[in-house]
C-alpha cells in the first residue's frame, strides 16, 4: 500500500469515527488539527507549484510535512495521537528518499524517488491536510 492509500484509509476512518460519534474531538484536538493543517498546506502547496520546484525543495517540503505531524503528535493523547501517529507512519517513506547525487555511492539506503512518487506523497499530504481542516471544525 502506498502513502496515498494509507492516508486515504486513515482519513476515511477518522471521518467515520467523527460522523458516528465514536470520536468527539476535544477543543485541543481541533486546535492541533487546525495548526497541523496550516503547516501541511504551507509544505504541500498546489500540484502545479510543486511540479515547478527542484526535487531537493520538493523533498524538503515533504520532510517538513512529516515533521509537522510528528511535532503535533507530541502534544496530544488519545484518538488524535493515534490518528497523527498513523499519519506519521504513512509518510515515513519520504525519510528513505534523497534528491541529491551520491558521489561515492554511500547513501545509508536512501534512494531517489520518481516524479510519480513525489506526486503521490504530495497528494497524501494534501489529503491529510484536508482531513485535518475538517477535523478542526468538527
Amino acid at each position: 500500500m502506498g502513502m496515498r492509500e494509507a492516508v486515504e484509509g486513515l482519513a476515511e476512518e477518522a471521518e467515520w469515527q467523527i460522523r458516528e460519534h465514536k470520536w468527539v474531538p476535544s477543543a485541543n484536538d481541533r486546535t492541533v488539527a487546525a495548526s497541523v493543517a496550516a503547516d501541511l498546506c504551507a509544505a504541500a502547496g498546489t500540484p502545479q507549484s510543486q511540479r515547478e520546484l527542484p526535487a531537493v525543495t520538493r523533498l524538503g517540503h515533504l520532510r517538513e510535512a512529516l515533521a509537522a505531524v510528528a511535532i503535533a503528535l507530541a502534544r496530544v493523547h488519545g484518538p488524535m495521537a493515534w490518528f497523527l501517529g498513523a499519519a506519521a507512519t504513512a509518510l515515513t517513506p519520504v525519510l528513505r528518499r534523497r534528491a541529491v547525487p551520491a558521489p561515492h555511492g554511500h547513501t545509508f539506503g536512501a534512494v531517489p524517488p520518481s516524479l510519480r512518487q513525489y506526486a503521490e506523497a504530495e497528494e497524501a499530504v494534501r489529503r491529510l491536510q484536508d482531513t485535518l481542516t475538517r477535523l478542526a471544525t468538527a
